[in-house]
């Protein structure tokens, strides 16, 4: 799984801080909300390309959310870039693309389906019908591992998958992503002293 596990380390350490008491706790940090991922315009349903890096721009180029973008030929750019340096590839069919670029106004969320499939080099070998980009200001580091890791979570079970491929209408799939994310931030939104309450309860 090509740098996320780095990347969700990173992010664990920099929310934890050694409190007065000698104990970690977790920092509280401003940050903005993205229960606002996958409204409509976030889903195109039936992609094109076969080849992976026309496929990721006709996502970019195709997708209604990417609109806000100012400068969104930069922000393509910045995404083929990457792609160019380190698959993004996860396996089990999804990959999850990524551009860091001044103009966009929050983390963004896009996906397009591949029914044919797209050869992307993944781990696995297995072609890709998932194909996600994520769309993140600069200064917004922690909040696009935020969103990576709870998509992650969203997707990671093969019946969430096929739920996705076999979905009806573009609007079926925001509406189950939406769902799903938004429940999967809860996870991050919640104190720790919660978690850790309901755990020592059980």
């Amino acid at each position: 799984m090509p740098r996320t596990s780095r990347g969700t380390v990173t992010f664990v350490a920099a929310v934890l801080t050694l409190g007065p008491a000698g104990r970690y706790s977790v920092r509280l940090y401003e940050r903005m909300s993205m229960h606002h991922c996958f409204e409509t315009g976030s889903v195109v349903p039936d992609l094109r390309s076969t080849d992976k890096f026309e496929a990721l721009s006709e996502l970019i180029r195709r997708a209604p959310v990417f609109h806000a973008i100012d400068m969104r030929a930069k922000f393509e750019e910045a995404v083929l870039s990457r792609e160019r340096e380190q698959t993004t590839g996860f396996g089990h069919g999804v990959a999850v693309a990524h551009g860091r670029v001044q103009g966009v106004p929050r983390v963004l969320i896009a996906m397009g389906v591949s029914r044919a499939g797209i050869p992307y080099d993944s781990p696995d070998g297995a072609p890709v019908h998932l194909l996600f980009v994520i769309a993140s200001p600069p200064h917004l580091s922690l909040d696009y591992l935020q969103a990576l890791s709870t998509l992650v979570r969203c997707i990671h079970d093969r019946e969430a998958r096929d739920s996705l491929i076999d979905a009806s209408s573009a609007a079926e799939m925001e509406e189950w992503l939406r769902k799903a994310f938004s429940a999967g931030l809860v996870h991050f939104e919640e104190p720790l002293s919660g978690r850790q309450s309901r755990g020592s309860a059980g």
